[in-house]
């Protein structure tokens, strides 16, 4: 059939669209396919973590023994048994979870789509790091929000500024642990503080937590969850510790949430698949993350040394950079009138690739900033990456 319609389609979009905006970390990850690049770029966890063995042994005998069930809709909470582990790992002497708090999600970013819809109107308040994770940024301003950039340094951010800017807050979010972008860690004196700020200012805090199993010397501060059960919405993942292909996450909350965000859920998915649930728990509930995550935190702490010896020697005086403790980020501020954007076109053209810092702020962007992710990259090559990008920078200076 010939095509040749003399009246396209003229797309009326809705006017939320304008505020969609590609990501910038993806767009450079079109880039850096290139092999011969060495990337700094992506935020991906190191293939060599992946447990493939474990993954194949537990695919077969779930579809081997629970086949018919695992091939089939499942409930939109998620599968139970795991549910139930998440919960059992989560609960403290002081504040128990239950497995009727915990909804699992398809990816954990689904979970920042569904907070932002059940609780975001436009003009609401978010209360944001300065800067945050790009990721929740897109998911939350689809919903029109007022972005309230909070202060935050080296040992996260002052909880004291929410007493002169959180007033009407509608949520907080926050990473704790080994944060995207910047690599720090929020003490726990702060953690304290802004749970109890929270709560006086009755605004949720939204604890995402996708690193915090990758402290390189094994031990975690308490999660602010533990603090205020009944205050803190509560988000993981099992991307960094197992696999990001499988696409599994899970938020847990007060129940009134939960049972919004799983009506949310079912508008948007149905379910998070059946068959990944349960491969996931045959992988874990023997105990294989007590094994298996120790072997992570030993490959990225070496790679981060060597992320971190190679800064020391190649980038200038004047360049600083964060010194994170686990996770998979660092965070580097250049002299103000070092644009990181025009930088990385530079970079590229030397076959080195980063993100620049900008798109991580929710507002007045310091375009002298960028993230390093090292875990994907072997020691030798992060060397030779980062006196390439020294280079550039020295050229600036």
């Amino acid at each position: 059939m010939k095509n040749d319609n003399p009246h396209p389609m003229t797309w009326q979009f809705a006017q939320r669209t304008s505020r969609l905006q590609s990501s910038a970390i993806r767009e450079i990850l079109k880039i850096t396919m290139r092999p011969e690049i060495t990337s700094f770029a992506g935020g991906l966890p190191s293939p060599e973590t992946f447990p493939v063995e474990q993954m194949q042994k537990a695919f077969d005998a779930v579809l081997s023994r629970q086949g018919k069930v695992a091939l089939q809709y499942g409930p939109t909470d998620g599968y139970a048994p795991l549910r139930a582990w998440i919960a059992d790992s989560l609960s403290t002497d002081g504040a128990k979870i239950l497995p009727e708090q915990v909804l699992m999600l398809s990816g954990s970013q689904q979970g920042l789509d569904l907070l932002g819809k059940v609780l975001i109107d436009p003009g609401s308040k978010v209360l944001v790091e300065t800067p945050s994770y790009l990721g929740a940024l897109q998911a939350f301003s689809l919903y029109e929000p007022e972005f309230v950039s909070l202060p935050s340094d080296d040992q996260g951010l002052h909880a004291e500024s929410i007493d002169t800017l959180g007033a009407g807050g509608r949520l907080l979010y926050a990473l704790p642990n080994f944060q995207n972008p910047t690599g720090r860690t929020m003490t726990l004196d702060r953690r304290v503080a802004l749970v109890e700020a929270c709560a006086r200012h009755s605004i949720p805090l939204i604890e995402d937590n996708p690193y915090g199993a990758l402290s390189y010397v094994g031990k975690t501060l308490p999660s602010m969850l533990s603090m205020n059960p009944g205050g803190v919405v509560y988000m993981g993942s099992f991307s960094k510790v197992l696999t990001p292909g499988i696409r599994l996450g899970y938020v847990v909350a007060p129940l009134p949430l939960i049972q919004r965000l799983e009506q949310a859920k079912q508008a948007a998915d149905l379910h998070t698949a059946q068959l990944t649930q349960m491969v996931v728990y045959e992988v874990i509930k023997d105990g294989f993350l007590d094994t298996h995550i120790p072997t992570i935190r030993t490959l990225y702490a070496g790679q981060c040394q060597a992320m971190m010896d190679a800064l020391t020697e190649f980038f200038p005086a004047g360049v600083t950079w964060t010194k994170p403790e686990g996770g998979m980020f660092t965070w580097v501020t250049l002299p103000a009138h070092i644009n990181s954007t025009q930088l990385l076109a530079e970079a590229v053209e030397q076959l080195v690739a980063f993100v620049p810092g900008a798109p991580f702020y929710a507002n007045s962007p310091q375009t002298n900033t960028l993230r390093l992710s090292f875990v994907t990259v072997p020691p030798e090559k992060i060397r030779a990456g980062i006196e390439r990008l020294g280079k550039l920078i020295k050229a600036k200076m």
